[in-house]
C-alpha cells in the first residue's frame, strides 16, 4: 500500500575500482558488500556463486578468510553452511559506510532526483540507512511537492517515506539559528550525503 510522509519543520563517492585496491580482490569486494548491504540475510556459498558470478574455490576462499577474521559468522543445516554478518565485528559501521557510498544505486537515485528540479542538498537517512530516524529523504532546493511526492510513488511504490523539503533560503536560515533538526540531519555520520552544494555553509554541521 502506497503511502508518502511529508515532515514539515519551518558528496563525494569513492569508485568500485578503489575498492577493489583498497580490499586486494574483486570476489572480497563482492562479498562485502553482498553482507554489509544485506546484514539480515544468511547465503551459503552455492547461492553466491551464482549471485556474485565468481568461482566456487574463490569464494570459499575468501569466505573462510572472512570468517577468520570475524567480520562473518557461520552455522550448518540441512548440509549447508550459511554465512552472515557478525554484528559485533569491531570495524563494521565503517565498512558498511564505505560500501554503502560506492553503492551503483546512489549515483542512479541522484540522477533522478535531480531531474525533477535543482537540487542543492540531497541526504539520504532513515530507512536507507536501515536506522529509525525522522524522515527517511532530506532535500533542499527549488523542488516541489508535488514532484518528489510523484518521484516517491514511482519508485518506491511498496515503502512508506518520510521526507523533508526545504528551499535553500529556509535551509541557510536554520543554519543560522543552530536548528536542532538539521543540526541532527548532518551530525550523523551514518547518513548518506549524495549532494551538496552548500559545503561553506553546512562545514560546522557536517564537523559536530
Amino acid at each position: 500500500m502506497w503511502k508518502i510522509e511529508y515532515v514539515s519543520r519551518a558528496g563525494v563517492f569513492c569508485s568500485q575500482n578503489m575498492l577493489k585496491k583498497m580490499f586486494g580482490s574483486g570476489a572480497r569486494v563482492k562479498l562485502f558488500r553482498q553482507f554489509l548491504l544485506h546484514p539480515d540475510e544468511e547465503f551459503f556459498i552455492r547461492e553466491l556463486t551464482r549471485e556474485l558470478d565468481e568461482q566456487i574455490n574463490s569464494l570459499r576462499r575468501e569466505l573462510e578468510n572472512l570468517e577468520r577474521i570475524g567480520m562473518l559468522k557461520s552455522s550448518e543445516r540441512n548440509r549447508r553452511k550459511y554465512y552472515r554478518i557478525n554484528p559485533h565485528f569491531p570495524v563494521l559501521f565503517e565498512l558498511t559506510s564505505i560500501v554503502r557510498k560506492t553503492d551503483k544505486t546512489n549515483d542512479k537515485f541522484l540522477q533522478k532526483v535531480s531531474r525533477i528540479g535543482n537540487v542543492d542538498i540531497l541526504i539520504l537517512t532513515g530507512q536507507f540507512i536501515n536506522e529509525e530516524a525522522d524522515v527517511d529523504l532530506f532535500l533542499v532546493g527549488d523542488v516541489t511537492k508535488e514532484d518528489i511526492e510523484k518521484f516517491l510513488k514511482e519508485n518506491f511504490p511498496e515503502k512508506t517515506i518520510k521526507y523533508s523539503l526545504m528551499s535553500r533560503d529556509d535551509f541557510l536560515y536554520r543554519v543560522a539559528l543552530k536548528d536542532k533538526f538539521v543540526s541532527r540531519i548532518f551530525a550523523k555520520k551514518e547518513n548518506l550525503i549524495l549532494k551538496n552544494k552548500l559545503k561553506k555553509d553546512t562545514e560546522k554541521l557536517v564537523a559536530m
